[in-house]
């Protein structure tokens, strides 16, 4: 291949100058200092938080900080927390936005490199792997049955999507403006599948997905879900791949694989 066919297959660098984190957040108190600490502040401009009627001071504590602090008056689950952050970061004039769960379960010095990926044009989409091998995850104190789950699930979607990520189930992720202003979010689950409705709909998009590896605490303040839950959310992130097999077939019409723009108009058509 000729040096010039090497720059077509190889785009510029994005011009892309606001970078803002997004915590989608439920009784964080203790751990978003901790969190925020981590953080390059030199490459982000602005970190907004979202407090989903949280029971504790999280949206105090978060002011205090001088974070940028949205307060729902009523409970929304963890997708629909995900949507005000991502409208509020489109409203605010992203170019790149970094979610990140406050719960310091994610190592946050990771955030430079997943924003290099973007800024490059590598990727579209990084994603902060916690499992690099088998020994760390355990050893960090992901639970067993946790890891067993996570390395089926993330087999079958890459299987599925034809990616090949380590960890399809991270709380630390980031996109470029592009992404959330294709994907219809919106229509998306307000519960914890909403990550893999999001994830699908890239791969649907035909967006680049990479990853970096992300070393992750587990420790009694680090939001978890129970087991029933996962059980819940295992079973949706299965369901979501088979539709994704249907509208690859040409026997689904889901709104879920509309772009945002169609799916407005169908909207006000209605």
């Amino acid at each position: 291949m000729s040096l010039e066919s090497y720059k077509d297959v190889v785009p510029p660098p994005r011009d892309l100058p606001k970078v803002v984190v997004v915590m989608p957040a439920y009784n964080a108190a203790s751990t978003i200092k901790v969190t925020l600490d981590d953080i390059d502040m030199d490459e982000v401009d602005e970190v907004i938080l979202v407090d989903d009627c949280s029971t504790d001071d999280t949206s105090a504590v978060a002011e205090s900080l001088g974070i940028t602090t949205i307060r729902h008056t009523d409970n929304t689950g963890y997708g629909g927390n995900q949507k005000t952050c991502y409208r509020a970061a489109l409203e605010r004039g992203a170019d790149i936005v970094v979610m990140i769960h406050p719960d310091y379960q994610y190592d946050a010095r990771a955030l430079p490199a997943m924003v290099t990926f973007l800024r490059l044009g590598t990727c579209d989409v990084v994603l902060g792997s916690r499992i690099r091998t088998r020994r760390e995850a355990l050893e960090g104190g992901m639970p067993l049955w946790k890891y067993v789950a996570n390395r089926f699930l993330t087999f079958s979607e890459n299987l599925v999507l034809g990616q090949n990520v380590g960890d399809f189930h991270t709380g630390l992720r980031a996109y470029t403006r592009e992404v959330l202003e294709t994907l219809p979010f919106e229509e998306n689950s307000d519960d914890f599948v909403f990550d893999t409705q999001f994830l699908v709909q890239c791969v649907r998009f035909g967006f680049k997905i990479g990853d970096v590896p992300v070393p992750a605490r587990y420790f009694e303040e680090a939001s978890s879900i129970n087991f029933k839950r996962s059980a819940r959310y295992g079973l949706g992130t299965l369901g979501m791949l088979g539709s994704f097999l249907a509208w690859k077939l040409g026997m689904s019409r889901s709104r879920l694989f509309r772009s945002k723009s169609s799916t407005e108009a169908v909207r006000g058509a209605g």
